[in-house]
């Protein structure tokens, strides 16, 4: 068989023995829990304003709020690095929103 074959298969073993509770080398990385009115209101921002940067729908952010849905995945990883640096978060997402509308207006370099 193929190494490429041999690797997936060992990954796999490696993830049924993990999902058993056998001791493996397999990390996981698992984001924090966060509160996310607390996290918004370090943003200083509206709920309009944080689900419009963050790229979430006023309703998932709501809900998050209540505390009836909570983030997971990739969302709770921007989550985490919000409540941990929002400036600089901030930073980046709004400098990344002037450049995607520099580039649809055919600015280069603008920023």
């Amino acid at each position: 068989m193929s190494e490429l074959f041999e690797s997936i298969k060992r990954g796999l073993e490696e993830a049924i023995a993990h999902s058993k509770g056998e001791k493996t080398e397999v990390r996981v990385f698992k984001p924090r829990a966060v509160n996310v009115k607390d996290v918004r209101g370090k943003t200083g921002l509206t709920q309009d304003q944080f689900a419009a940067t963050f790229g979430i729908s006023v309703a998932t952010l709501r809900h998050w709020e209540r505390g009836d849905r909570k983030p997971q995945g990739p969302a709770l990883v921007l989550l985490n690095a919000a409540d941990n640096d929002p400036e600089g978060l901030l930073q980046i997402l709004t400098r990344a929103d002037r450049l995607k509308k520099n580039n649809e207006r055919g600015l280069k370099g603008s920023a």
